[in-house]
């Protein structure tokens, strides 16, 4: 072109972030800024847009801070994208005060932030936010209920689920099938597998993430065979499987130790799919496989893989090792987990309880403290318990919940009880 004005520049970085080419679209917009046409605001959204498909929160800073200097920065629908592209980068902090100092708000800027929330770890504050949107009687859209209910914090209450499906029925969601795929997997984390399956059959329409979250679902819950049989009649109905298919499968055939099935799919993948699997799906035979005590075929198939194994792989291999009591194959798993992740608590831990299992107690105390000297510490895990819609939370030695000394009186009644019906406590074992 001879001459380009700024609809043309416009359309060109635009075109190019459309199609995911978000590095290109950037490096158009910074060549069309050295000339002498201006980016107007549309130019300036493509370049935001293109900085959250690539990652890029510093350029994203800088052309928040171009923004303020042309003045457009208090722009709805700027500021919507500015919300976007921080949160899409992980600076959920810079999007929230984006939208605090927004001089007004819509559905789409509280549904951006909100789903901001959900995909940056800040479960708990999503919620709250999804509940003053209901209070400040923003219009709820299926797209909103959608981003809520990915939020893990869902999963531990059954009874915050129950009141979501009852919103998705009032708001008549029932048939998005988006909404429809996020109550399967709700239900299912949540320990719900039969409202997960009602949900599923009652689909009128259902897309391959409708079927994976549902073998997902049974495979999650231990029905293998179920798994199985779903994935059968998800081929009949032409669904064409995706690699989230087989791994759900594969961790299905693990749990119920489908060895020779297992194989079958991985295989079935690649050649009649066209799938090239990834180190999980490897993993996950590597868990099939020592779950059944076949820990030196587990290590000759890691052996066999065509690609560098990863942390996922080892801690197959080396739980199995733990829990069969094998220091041998143990101490080479252990030794290339501390190479893969060596800021990783479960290689020191699964090894300490292989040694203790064979009484092996002073290689057993080396390890701890090998642990210890290099400043790797085990995360705390966390159980939890829902009573009249309120979740409980607790961690090893607890004294902080409200009624912490009448649960450790009635914990220690029943430790009395279990000891009369023969239990020992066996104090060898740490736990990852």
């Amino acid at each position: 072109m001879v001459s380009r004005n700024v609809i043309t520049w416009t359309a060109v970085i635009t075109g190019l972030v459309q199609n995911e080419l978000h590095e290109d679209g950037l490096r158009l917009f910074c060549l069309m800024r050295r000339g002498v046409v201006q980016p107007n605001s549309v130019t300036y959204l493509s370049a935001l847009s293109a900085c959250s498909g690539s990652q890029r929160v510093m350029e994203g800073r800088q052309i928040h801070a171009l923004l303020w200097k042309v003045g457009i920065e208090s722009e709805l629908r700027v500021e919507s994208m500015l919300m976007d592209m921080y949160s899409k980068c992980g600076s959920i902090e810079d999007a929230w005060n984006v939208f605090e100092s927004a001089e007004e708000t819509d559905e789409v800027s509280m549904t951006v932030m909100l789903a901001g929330l959900a995909q940056n770890g800040s479960e708990e504050e999503a919620i709250h936010f999804f509940i003053r949107m209901l209070q400040d009687g923003v219009e709820i859209d299926a797209n909103v209920v959608s981003a809520v209910l990915g939020v893990s914090f869902v999963d531990n209450s059954l009874g915050l689920c129950q009141q979501l499906h009852s919103l998705v029925i009032k708001r008549r969601f029932s048939g998005n099938t988006f909404v429809s795929n996020g109550l399967i997997n709700m239900y299912s984390k949540c320990g719900d597998l039969d409202d997960s399956l009602s949900v599923f059959r009652r689909m009128s329409e259902r897309n391959y993430v409708s079927w994976n979250s549902m073998i997902a679902s049974f495979a999650r819950h231990g029905h293998g065979l179920a798994a199985l049989k779903l994935y059968e009649e998800m081929i009949t109905q032409d669904v064409k499987p995706t690699d989230v298919t087989f791994l759900s499968l594969l961790h299905a055939c693990s749990h119920v130790k489908l060895i020779n099935k297992g194989r079958e799919l991985l295989k079935q993948m690649q050649d009649v799919y066209g799938i090239e699997p990834r180190t999980a799906h490897y993993a996950c035979i590597v868990d099939m496989l020592g779950r059944a005590g076949r820990l030196e075929e587990a290590k000759s198939f890691i052996d066999s893989m065509p690609m560098k194994p990863d942390s996922l792989v080892w801690q197959a291999l080396l739980g199995a090792c733990s829990f069969y009591g094998d220091t041998q194959i143990g101490r080479y798993a252990a030794e290339q987990l501390f190479l893969s992740a060596p800021d990783s608590s479960a290689p020191h831990i699964l090894m300490a309880n292989i040694y203790s299992s064979r009484g092996q107690w002073k290689e057993r105390e080396k390890t701890i403290k090998r642990m210890k000297a290099m400043g790797v510490t085990k995360e705390t895990g966390v159980s939890w318990i829902e009573i009249e819609n309120q979740t409980h939370r607790f961690v090893a030695d607890d004294k902080l919940h409200p009624q912490a000394e009448s649960i450790h009186d009635v914990l220690s009644e029943l430790f009395v009880v279990m000891i009369d019906e023969g239990y020992i406590h066996d104090k060898r074992l740490l736990s990852t």
